[in-house]
């Protein structure tokens, strides 16, 4: 069942991850994004069909969230071990081929249950996005059906409005003017 955290600080978690895709011995830290944005998402698992396009597609626009001072990080309940396999396949193969920010491995679900995604029946996360602000407070989160894939517009979207501070409504975009 999922719990209400915008608003609230954001669950700490430490996961092994993708940082150093060659010996795998470099760890996730939510204190490591101390200071920035911060999207985490979610996605069911590796070797699939919608959870690819997510990936590359926010790999692919990474730069624009660097420029917003925001890093990314994407998680599963797939080993680091599976994550570096799925990234070491191309594209073209059904994999992720080069990505620019690490993927994490929960498979002790510990962190996918702190931050209500896990499908306790599956063993698997839900489709969660979350974005946390510089101080680690949790300020959006959505979760979606598994078979709908995000918008990394919208997130980008959702995160500038989240930067402006100011009161932003339906349908706006960056350069409009606040309420």
């Amino acid at each position: 069942m999922a719990t209400r955290l915008v608003g609230l600080p954001a669950p700490d978690f430490e996961m092994n991850s993708t940082k150093n895709l060659e010996t795998l011995d470099e760890k996730v830290k939510l204190s490591d994004y101390k200071g920035k944005w911060l999207v985490l998402f979610f996605y069911p698992k590796d070797f699939t069909f919608v959870c690819p396009t997510e990936i590359t597609a926010l790999s692919d626009r990474y730069e624009d969230f660097q420029d917003l001072d925001c890093d990314i990080i994407g998680v599963s309940t797939d080993t680091e071990f599976v994550h570096r396999a799925w990234i070491n396949t191309s594209r073209d193969d059904n994999g992720l081929g080069e990505i620019k920010y690490p993927l994490a491995a929960d498979p002790t679900h510990r962190v996918s249950r702190a931050y209500g995604v896990l499908d306790e029946e599956e063993g698997v996360a839900q489709r969660g996005l979350f974005i946390i602000d510089p101080e680690g407070i949790l300020r959006y989160q959505v979760v979606t059906d598994e078979n709908v894939g995000r918008s990394v517009d919208e997130t980008l979207r959702v995160l500038q409005a989240l930067q402006t501070g100011g009161l932003c409504p339906s349908d706006w975009k960056p350069g409009q003017k606040t309420l």
